[in-house]
């Protein structure tokens, strides 16, 4: 589904990011994880076409991002709230994203409807903007925004950042669901590591722009995750 190829990011000389290949296959999920500037947020920007690769290629179910933007049609994101509009309110922004993905208004509905515990009654039907939304609230808004048209891909970074425990379990299930039910593939990262291993099948560890440990879950990959992290501090 999506390959990397020698892909390489670097800012006056310095590499922030340098991977010689991976390859995510269809309806996997894959949690990225690392300390803060190990490289997550780069590569998902790279993955977007959000910045330009020193080197390299992305190719997304056949499609080089660099070089078409066919990809965006089968690809849903959220990175933070840029990706969002904050002068609509959610309901006028849903639409907007529906009537891109070809959703009319009863699909848009229909949709929404099946996030109605997520958003807890304070996001549909309201009056406020984005911008004017909890943290929490907003990237209630930009993830299930992400998955509408049920695309092929989707890339959400810290996802359960800002959002309570009762949220975080129910974005869980969300994530899983959406994966069984449409073979969606996921790439996610986050800095919770038992939300990360509870959701994804396959778990990449980013350190200094590198991956270090590329492995498929199973009863213990939490214990050594969360033993990889504490043998850093010593």
């Amino acid at each position: 589904m999506i390959e990397i190829k020698n892909l390489i990011k670097a800012y006056n000389k310095e590499v922030v990011l340098n991977i010689p290949g991976i390859k995510i296959e269809k309806g996997q999920l894959l949690g990225l994880v690392g300390n803060n500037g190990a490289g997550k947020t780069t590569l998902f920007n790279l993955l977007l076409d959000l910045i330009t690769a020193s080197k390299g290629e992305v190719v997304n179910n056949g499609v080089e991002v660099q070089k078409s933007e066919d990809w965006k049609a089968f690809t849903g994101a959220y990175i933070d709230e840029s990706f969002t509009i904050g002068y609509l309110t959610p309901d006028e922004y849903f639409e907007f994203i529906g009537e891109l993905r070809d959703m009319n208004k009863a699909d848009i509905n229909h949709f929404l409807d099946s996030f109605d515990d997520f958003f807890n009654d304070e996001i549909r039907g309201k009056s406020k903007y984005i911008r004017d939304l909890s943290k929490g609230n907003q990237k209630k808004v930009g993830i299930v925004a992400a998955m509408m048209g049920n695309p092929e891909v989707v890339i959400l970074d810290e996802p359960f950042a800002n959002l309570d425990p009762g949220s975080q379990f129910k974005l869980r299930k969300i994530i899983k669901d959406q994966a069984a039910a449409q073979s969606t593939t996921f790439l996610i990262s986050s800095h919770t590591l038992d939300n990360i291993t509870d959701v994804c099948t396959r778990i990449v560890i980013l350190e200094k722009g590198k991956i270090v440990k590329d492995v498929a879950k199973t009863e213990t990959t939490l214990q050594e995750l969360e033993e990889f992290f504490i043998a850093e501090l010593v």
